[in-house]
């Protein structure tokens, strides 16, 4: 999810850094940036979005316009 990594690194955060604001394992956050792990559930996605000051759609949007 190509988005997460540019939302994180729009707000110059480490993935260390997303992983103790969100709670969500960093090495689960590196995993769903380079597409190892492509379906992360809803908790990690709500976790992701609130840390990062968004939503899950903002988060999901470039997999929408992608695929459209």
């Amino acid at each position: 999810m190509v988005q997460i990594q540019k939302m994180r690194e729009q707000r110059r955060l480490s993935q260390k850094q997303l992983s103790i604001l969100s709670g969500v394992p960093q090495q689960t956050i590196s995993a769903i940036e380079q597409g190892a792990r492509k379906n992360p559930g809803i908790s990690t996605l709500q976790l992701l979005a609130k840390a990062l000051s968004c939503t899950i759609e903002e988060i999901l949007a470039d997999e929408k316009d992608g695929e459209g």
